[in-house]
C-alpha cells in the first residue's frame, strides 16, 4: 500500500498553534522580508519615501495652522490615551463581534490586527529613539533630527491605527468592503488628524507610521491567508511625487 502523500503547508492558524510560536516566527519573517522583497516591494518602499518626503515639505505650514486654529499653547498637555481610543474601539468592536458570533474568521482577524499592530509598534519605537527628531512643540523647525530627547519620528500613534484599520479595511468578504474600508481607513486618518491637531506630530511623521502601520498589515495578512484575493492600495514613485494604485487579483 503507497504511503499517503505529504499535504501541502496551511495557512497559519492562531487556534491551532501557540501564539507565542506563531509571533516569533512571524516576527523573524518581518524584520529579514526587505531581503526577499520583489519589485513590487521596493515599488512600495520607494513610493512611500517620495510621499513621506513630499509630506516633510508641508510640515511647518500643517503646523502653524494648527497653532493658529488650537491656540500657542497646543501641544503643552498630552493626548496620547484619547487619542489611541480609535484604534482600540476598533480591535474591540471586532472582538466582541468575534466572540457574540463565534466566528472563527473573526478571531483570526483579531489576531491579525493584534499582531499588526505590536509589529508595527516594535518597529516605529526602534525608528523614534534611532532618529531621534523633535516634536512640533518642541520646536519649531521640522529638521531638528538627532537630538537627545526626540522620539517624533515617525507617530506610533497613527503606526498602530493603520496596522488595526488596514486589517478592518481588507479582510473579509467583498460585500461589504467599501463600508470596512471607510472604517478600517477612517480610524487611521483620524487618528494622524488627531496628533497633528494635538501638536504632537509633524506631518511626516503620521505619514510615515501610516507606511509602517499599512505595510506590516499587508505583510501579516498574506503571510496568515496566503490564498486569499489580494487587493491593495500602494504609493508607486513617478516624476515629481508619487501615485496612489489600487490592484486587485480577478482570477
Amino acid at each position: 500500500m503507497d504511503a499517503p502523500e505529504p499535504q501541502p503547508p496551511s495557512a497559519v492558524e492562531p487556534q491551532t498553534d501557540g501564539y507565542g510560536h506563531i509571533l516569533l516566527a512571524d516576527a523573524k519573517a518581518y524584520f529579514t522580508a526587505p531581503l526577499r522583497w520583489d519589485a513590487r516591494d521596493w515599488g512600495w518602499f520607494a513610493g512611500s519615501l517620495a510621499a513621506i518626503g513630499a509630506a516633510h515639505h508641508y510640515d511647518t505650514q500643517v503646523r502653524t495652522h494648527f497653532i493658529k486654529t488650537e491656540g500657542p499653547t497646543v501641544g503643552s498637555k498630552s493626548y496620547a490615551l484619547q487619542d489611541a481610543l480609535p484604534a482600540v474601539a476598533a480591535l474591540g468592536a471586532t472582538w466582541v463581534w468575534a466572540g457574540f458570533t463565534d466566528s472563527s474568521a473573526g478571531h483570526r482577524e483579531v489576531w491579525s490586527m493584534l499582531e499588526a499592530a505590536t509589529l508595527s509598534s516594535v518597529t516605529t519605537t526602534a525608528l523614534k529613539y534611532t532618529i531621534r527628531r523633535e516634536d512640533p512643540y518642541q520646536t519649531s523647525d521640522p529638521n531638528e533630527w538627532g537630538k537627545s530627547g526626540g522620539s517624533s519620528f515617525p507617530s506610533l500613534h497613527a503606526s498602530a491605527a493603520f496596522a488595526i484599520g488596514t486589517v478592518l479595511a481588507e479582510s473579509g468578504n467583498d460585500e461589504i468592503r467599501w463600508i470596512r474600508r471607510v472604517l478600517g481607513y477612517g480610524v487611521g486618518a483620524f487618528t494622524a488628524y488627531e496628533r497633528l491637531k494635538h501638536n504632537a506630530h509633524w506631518l511626516s511623521d503620521t505619514v510615515a507610521g501610516a507606511a509602517v502601520g499599512m505595510s506590516s498589515a499587508h505583510f501579516v495578512m498574506n503571510r496568515h491567508e496566503p490564498g486569499r484575493s489580494e487587493s491593495a492600495f500602494s504609493l508607486v514613485p513617478v516624476p515629481g511625487g508619487a501615485m496612489l494604485t489600487y490592484q486587485k487579483n480577478l482570477d
